[in-house]
């Protein structure tokens, strides 16, 4: 097998793996707050196992530590978020949300990365919408407030990003993932006194061994494989592959969580318009470099 079939068939094993966090988000029994303090938790150990990662600590100046920081309690508030909208609703309302963070990242990123608007991808926004309206239209009112808060999970997601995009190759890529995770779980623990849920709650052997499968193999195991496959794959053909991690979530909560009875063919149809949407976002920018920030949030 070639370098280049390799890293695409670990790039798919990546996306799958991240399909199945909005799965094992509707199956852990723990609330959205205490679920991303575990995750985050979990993760920011792990690394700090790592002498590299402590190196580069060390290394790291005071003021790029306040800039990861910053990107830390983004991700942290993604994921509070992109939680709270599988709870409200359900996995496949939230993955689609999901899917829309490509064009915020189109808005955002001109002024947070301080590049050059380009109006093309506002034309990528507008085709979405029709899309978002659809799957609003599709799902019980009751989830409506879900939906809300996934695309607010979205643009979180998106200013993640592009503060990523900013800070690339400032840092060990390790060394990174640690101080944003690690600072996020303190935001967390600062920011559950105004949640009816504390962040610290011992979760029982059901919950433990999701979580476990949440941090290890939903979060820190692609990440690594992506670090490896990167280097044998464009920016392009990583991104297309990447744009379908709501299209397994959906197909894995069919039969996982039985969600099609609870949304309406409108739904399905809304799906396609925001996919359509959002995979010619990367043949705009298909000569760009891979970037790991992009992909790291899910």
């Amino acid at each position: 097998m070639t370098p280049t079939r390799k890293a695409h068939l670990q790039v798919h094993l990546c996306v799958i793996l991240w399909g199945f966090t909005a799965i094992l988000g509707k199956l852990i029994t723990l609330p959205a707050l205490p679920l991303v303090w575990w995750r985050m938790g979990l993760v920011s150990v792990a690394l700090l196992c790592l002498p590299r990662v402590w190196r580069g600590l060390r290394a790291m100046s005071g003021r790029l530590r306040l800039a990861y920081a910053g990107a830390g309690v983004t991700v942290a508030l993604h994921w509070l978020t992109f939680y709270g909208a599988v709870k409200m609703a359900n996995a496949s309302v939230a993955a689609t949300c999901l899917a829309t963070a490509p064009v915020f990242l189109a808005l955002v990123e001109p002024w947070i990365a301080r590049r050059r608007f380009d109006p093309r991808e506002l034309l990528i926004g507008v085709a979405v919408i029709p899309g978002v309206a659809l799957v609003a239209g599709g799902m019980p009112g009751s989830m409506r407030l879900g939906l809300a808060v996934g695309v607010l999970s979205a643009l979180l997601v998106a200013i993640f990003a592009a503060i990523n995009k900013r800070l690339a190759d400032r840092a060990d890529i390790f060394t990174a993932t640690c101080l944003e995770l690690g600072t996020g779980t303190l935001f967390l623990t600062m920011l559950a006194p105004f949640f009816a849920h504390p962040a610290f709650v011992l979760p029982d052997l059901h919950d433990t061994w999701l979580l476990l499968l949440l941090a290890f193999g939903c979060t820190l195991l692609p990440f690594a494989t992506l670090l490896a496959a990167l280097r044998h794959m464009s920016a392009f053909a990583t991104q297309m592959i990447t744009n379908l991690e709501p299209v397994y979530a959906i197909v894995f909560a069919i039969p996982l969580l039985g969600e099609q009875r609870e949304l309406a063919w409108t739904f399905y149809l809304g799906v396609a318009v925001i996919l359509g949407a959002v995979f010619v976002h990367p043949w705009l920018h298909r000569a760009e470099r891979a970037d790991v920030g992009d992909v790291i949030a899910p």
